[in-house]
């Protein structure tokens, strides 16, 4: 029997087919008005489980509407497998949630941070007793580039050209060593901070983990399918598969 787990963002989504708890398919950049169909058309797909931090519990069931077998649209309520220590979990974002899982079910009984490199750089703390504490959240790559280009009158809108050395010779240059030389020096600082903790592993997901991840110092853990995982695990521990 195969499940379905679905992270939707904006306006792409991308989802992952599991037989218990191995990922046997992956697909992503997947348009909303074609999910219905995808998972109609899987053989033996029989419980599919949603994420979203854009749409609401109407918006998802109107996007599965003839998807008839098990379905979980992850909402603040939805029982979990880890516990949270959040002051205000109703505004705690569902990929935020399911990566959490997912870390705590391929490092149990261990500290885990988490950071998820996307729009927004995402820190996410799940100590070794399975709680969620909280975490950090600031400004991703493609974001620092945007800002430097509107809130300046004449800097230029800029992109990423590999690891630049820490001390521009151009404007060019300079803007893009303060965001990822930036970046680079925030990821090792915080990791250093959290490491005060107590020994935990570093997990990196997101679509710039694979940019940075060789920029880190302490050893790390790429799992670029992490959110997925976690959804997966919080189908099951709801008993729908």
């Amino acid at each position: 029997m195969k499940t379905a787990a679905i992270d939707i963002g904006n306006t792409f989504a991308k989802i992952g087919f599991f037989e218990k708890d191995k990922l046997v398919d992956f697909q992503k950049g997947l348009p909303l008005d074609e999910l219905d169909d995808l998972v109609n058309q899987q053989k033996n797909c029989e419980a599919i489980v949603v994420s979203s931090v854009t749409k609401s519990q109407a918006d998802l069931e109107a996007i599965f509407n003839t998807y008839s077998k098990k379905k979980l649209f992850l909402n603040p309520a939805t029982p979990l497998p880890i516990q949270k220590d959040y002051k205000t979990p109703e505004t705690l974002g569902a990929d935020r949630v399911a990566g959490a899982v997912g870390a705590n079910f391929l490092f149990p009984k261990q500290n885990c941070l988490i950071i998820d490199m996307g729009t927004a750089i995402k820190y996410d703390y799940v100590s070794s007793d399975g709680v969620f504490r909280g975490g950090i959240i600031s400004p991703g790559m493609r974001i620092r580039f945007e800002a430097l280009h509107t809130f300046t009158k004449r800097l230029p809108l800029l992109e990423a050209e590999g690891i630049p050395e820490l001390i521009g010779q151009s404007t060019k240059e300079c803007i893009q060593s303060g965001v990822i030389n930036g970046i680079i020096a925030e990821l090792n600082g915080i990791i250093e901070k959290y490491s005060e903790l107590g020994k935990c592993n570093v997990i990196l997901c997101g679509g710039d983990a694979r940019f940075f991840e060789n920029q880190i110092k302490s050893p790390t853990f790429v799992a670029p399918n992490l959110v997925l995982i976690g959804l997966n695990r919080i189908l099951a521990y709801n008993n729908i598969e």
